[in-house]
């Protein structure tokens, strides 16, 4: 009887695996930029060395396309000024991502399939920053600490990685020019920072990586444009060194704001990506 039931168990077990032979791939998942959804390492933003002093709510919608992967993403982002910007805190989430990859894609990735019919969700974001030196004279810098959750779903698929990060940086700016009553400009801004990210691998549980940015932004009235280039630079190098060309135009009309994104995928990072966003300023 005992004999029975012991191979009964294995019988199970065994079936079990070939009805999901993904679980045994997941061990050759490489977690990095190039093999994974274009959302699972986010590349941090250049925010030009000050804070914002008014709170903002976003809802952004994106596509992201490279050979083989169509994403669309619908992102969520609050941000919450503290001490009249001498601080800030904020949140973002990917509420929704549906993909879509061809089998090349799926065999490249070690992914367990194509698609996942009800979509997938992403990982909860927290970011704080404070307020280093503000000058005229000489520039303004900021610090930032981020914490990525593991929060997002479909690691089977690589779109999250179900792994935290954080990364720390320094941003600053200064302006090449400002007219008296601060309507039109043009200003130089950079980003040197730590990124860190959590993987599989038994032996190095971690990927560290230098992060950098570097970038001008210009605005004239109700416009502003911005343009970097942005990514990090992992020690592994196995896909961790991404490097994306980011534009983005914003309109605001009365504390409305709409702004559009193209990033441009350079070396690890293979996706272009174009969003549409609505920001509600208080």
């Amino acid at each position: 009887m005992t004999l029975a039931l012991l191979i009964s168990l294995a019988t199970i077990k065994n079936a079990n695996a070939q009805d999901d032979p993904w679980q045994e791939s997941m061990r050759y998942l490489q977690y990095s930029p190039r093999y994974f959804g274009p959302s699972a390492f986010p590349i941090p933003e250049l925010r030009s060395g000050y804070i914002e002093t008014r709170w903002e709510v976003e809802l952004r919608g994106e596509y992201h396309e490279c050979t083989g992967d169509r994403t669309k993403d619908i992102y969520a982002r609050a941000f919450i000024p503290i001490a009249k910007g001498c601080a800030g805190f904020e949140v973002s989430y990917i509420l929704y991502e549906y993909y879509n990859t061809t089998l090349e894609i799926v065999e490249e990735r070690h992914a367990a399939g194509r698609y996942w019919k009800s979509g997938a969700h992403g990982d909860v974001i927290v970011s704080f920053f404070y307020k280093l030196l503000k000058s005229d004279k000489w520039a303004d810098i900021m610090i930032e600490a981020t914490l990525k959750t593991a929060s997002g779903n479909r690691l089977a698929d690589a779109r999250f990685t179900d792994a935290a990060s954080y990364w720390f940086n320094m941003n600053t700016g200064r302006d090449l020019y400002r007219n008296a009553d601060r309507t039109s400009f043009i200003r130089l801004q950079g980003l040197v920072g730590f990124y860190c990210w959590m993987t599989n691998e038994i032996v190095h549980r971690q990927n560290d990586a230098l992060a950098y940015s570097a970038g001008i932004s210009s605005g004239y009235g109700n416009l502003t444009f911005h343009a970097d280039m942005a990514g990090f630079y992992g020690y592994k190098g196995n896909g961790d060194r991404p490097l994306q060309l980011r534009t983005k135009v914003n309109y605001e009309y009365q504390k409305n704001i709409l702004s559009f994104r193209y990033k441009h995928g350079i070396k690890d990072y293979l996706y272009d990506t174009f969003s549409l966003a609505y920001i509600r300023c208080f």
